[in-house]
C-alpha cells in the first residue's frame, strides 16, 4: 500500500522560495524591478502630498526662515546646529529647505510624465500612421524625425528661452516635448511594418474594420509594454533636459523645482560656503528619481521581453 504521508508534508523554504520565482515567472508584471522603481515614484509623489498637509509651505517664501542652518544633527562653519523647526535645514535667502523639497520634487517629475506623454502621443499618431499607411506619407514622417534627431535640443531650447524669458511648467513640458516624439515615432513605426501582414490584421481588413480601428484597437494592445518602455525612456530624457535648463538659470523662474534649487546654491556660492544641503539634498532626490525609473524600465524589459525572465 502507497505511503500517502509525504505528500502533506510542509513545504520547506527551498520549495517556497521556488513556488514564488515560479509565480513571478508566470506574471512578469510583479518582478522586484518594477515594483521597487513604482514605489521609488510614489514615495516621491507621496512626498509631495503628504508635505502639503502635513508641512508649513508658506516657509518656501524668502526670508520665512533663519539664513543658512544646517539640517539636524549637523552643524554649520559658525557652529551654529540644526533644529526641528527647519529639519532639513535652510537656504541662503531664508527658505526652508523640506518645503522646498516638497513643492520641488513633484514639479521636476510632473514636468517629465508631461513632456513625455505629449511626445508619446505625438509619435504614436506619427509612427502608426507611417507604418501603416505607408507611401508619401511615410516617406515624410520618416524623414522629419530623422532631421529632428539630428537638431541637438538643449541648445534649441537654451536660445528659445534665453529669448522668451520666464516660462511656466507646461509650457517647458510643451517645448521639451518637441524634441521627444522623433524616438517613439521611429519604434512604432518599425513595429508596424513587421505587424500590418500578420494574419489577424488582414482578417480586420477582410472584415471591413476601418484603418484607425485596426491601428488603435488591433494593433496597440500588442506594443504596450514597448510603448510604456518608451514612455519611462522620454521621462527619464524630459527631467534631464529640464534640470539642464534650469541649472542654467533658465525655465521657471517663481516655481520651486529641484534643477532651479540646485542652480540658486551654486549661483550663490554653497559649494565653497559648504552649505552641502542646499545642492546635496535636491541631486540626492533627482538620483533616487533616475534610479526609480531605470528600475522601472528594466522592469518593463523584462515583461516585453522573455529571454531575461529568470527563475534565479
Amino acid at each position: 500500500m502507497a505511503d500517502n504521508t509525504t505528500s502533506s508534508a510542509p513545504m520547506t523554504r527551498a520549495e517556497r522560495r521556488l513556488q514564488k520565482r515560479m509565480k513571478r515567472f508566470d506574471n512578469p508584471w510583479m518582478n522586484p524591478k518594477l515594483i521597487w522603481g513604482v514605489c521609488l515614484l510614489l514615495g516621491i509623489v507621496g512626498l509631495g502630498l503628504l508635505g502639503r498637509l502635513l508641512w508649513n509651505l508658506d516657509l518656501v517664501f524668502t526670508g520665512s526662515a533663519p539664513l543658512k542652518l544646517p539640517p539636524v544633527g549637523f552643524e554649520n562653519l559658525r557652529r551654529q546646529e540644526g533644529v526641528w523647526d527647519y529639519p532639513l535645514g535652510t537656504d541662503g535667502s531664508g527658505r526652508d529647505l523640506l518645503a522646498l523639497i516638497v513643492m520641488g520634487a513633484p514639479n521636476s517629475l510632473w514636468v517629465g510624465l508631461l513632456a513625455s506623454l505629449i511626445g508619446m502621443s505625438t509619435g504614436i499618431i506619427l509612427g502608426f500612421t507611417a507604418g501603416f499607411v505607408g507611401g508619401r506619407t511615410d516617406d515624410v514622417i520618416r524623414v522629419l524625425s530623422d532631421v529632428m534627431i539630428t537638431i541637438p535640443p538643449l541648445l534649441i531650447l537654451v536660445v528659445f528661452q534665453a529669448a522668451y524669458g520666464d516660462v511656466s511648467l507646461a509650457m517647458m513640458s510643451l517645448l521639451i516635448a518637441g524634441f521627444l516624439w522623433q524616438s517613439p515615432t521611429r519604434l512604432i513605426r518599425a513595429q508596424v511594418l513587421s505587424m500590418r501582414e500578420s494574419g489577424y490584421v488582414q482578417m480586420a481588413r477582410l472584415s471591413g474594420a476601418s484603418t484607425s480601428h485596426i491601428m488603435f484597437r488591433e494593433m496597440l494592445p500588442n506594443l504596450v509594454p514597448y510603448l510604456f518602455g518608451s514612455f519611462i525612456a522620454n521621462v527619464t530624457t524630459a527631467i534631464v533636459t529640464a534640470v539642464g535648463l534650469e541649472v542654467l538659470g533658465l525655465g521657471p523662474q517663481r516655481i520651486p523645482t529641484l534643477g532651479r534649487t540646485i542652480y540658486e546654491a551654486i549661483n550663490a556660492g554653497a559649494l565653497i560656503q559648504n552649505l552641502w544641503w542646499w545642492w546635496g539634498i535636491p541631486t540626492v532626490l533627482l538620483a533616487v528619481m533616475f534610479i526609480g525609473l531605470l528600475m522601472i524600465n528594466l522592469g518593463l524589459d523584462e515583461v516585453s521581453n522573455p529571454r531575461l525572465r529568470r527563475l534565479s
